[in-house]
């Protein structure tokens, strides 16, 4: 009789842990996540899209150091949106505010039939490279990682002596585009990877409220 083949997902997913609002992978490399807001560039000014593409000019200079430009996609559900707008119209006594609003309910559900809505979510990813703690023998920089090469205190120390300035660099500099960047804190990136890795799930944040870990158990360093 053939041996069950017994294994954890944990195995296959890259993240060590997340605390400290930075996330943490196997190889000792860290990461803090800004989330941040989009410009609608067509409906500006000639100069208003000056300003804002000499900004990101000014912005793309200023940086010593690489960074990533995540755009995450997800399609809405509009069907809760659609429901309060029927509960708006019954509620209604004036029949012109109730034909307009069943007009836009036909709008809003013939846009939804025939186009996709997306919700876009924009993040900028500051990294930390395990190579900047030293790498202890080729094996370990060409092998997946078991465990974290340093204790995680450490790595969490290193790390943020790193990406702390240059968070607030890019902070300030988003801000001159008229953009707000909000660093992730540990609650909200152990609810954004739990979207990632469930994409079809509605559970995310319901299970992020709260947490102050990740919701695997983290590897330790011996």
């Amino acid at each position: 009789m053939s041996t069950p083949i017994r294994s954890t997902t944990q195995l296959f997913v890259e993240i060590a842990d997340i605390t400290d609002d930075i996330v943490i992978t196997l190889d000792g490399s860290c990461a803090i996540i800004l989330e941040t807001g989009a410009v609608n560039f067509g409906l500006l000014s000639k100069e208003e899209q000056d300003a804002i593409i000499f900004a990101f000019a000014s912005f793309l200079n200023s940086l010593s150091f690489p960074i990533q430009i995540v755009i995450m996609s997800k399609r809405m559900d509009v069907s809760e949106y659609l429901n309060y707008i029927n509960q708006e119209q019954q509620k209604q006594k004036s029949i012109k505010l109730k034909e307009k609003l069943r007009s836009y309910y036909q709008y809003i559900l013939s846009l939804v039939r025939e186009n996709t809505v997306l919700e876009k979510r924009f993040f900028l990813v500051i990294p930390f490279s395990s190579l900047e703690l030293g790498v202890k023998s080729t094996k370990s920089a060409f092998k997946r990682p078991k465990k974290l090469p340093y204790k995680k205190e450490y790595i969490i120390e290193r790390a943020r002596t790193t990406l702390l300035p240059k968070r607030d660099h890019i902070m300030r500099q988003i801000t001159r585009m008229g953009l707000k960047a909000t660093p992730l804190t540990t609650p909200r990136l152990v609810s954004l990877f739990y979207e990632i890795y469930n994409p079809e799930s509605e559970e995310g944040q319901r299970i992020a409220e709260g947490v102050e870990a990740p919701i695997v158990q983290p590897l330790k360093a011996k």
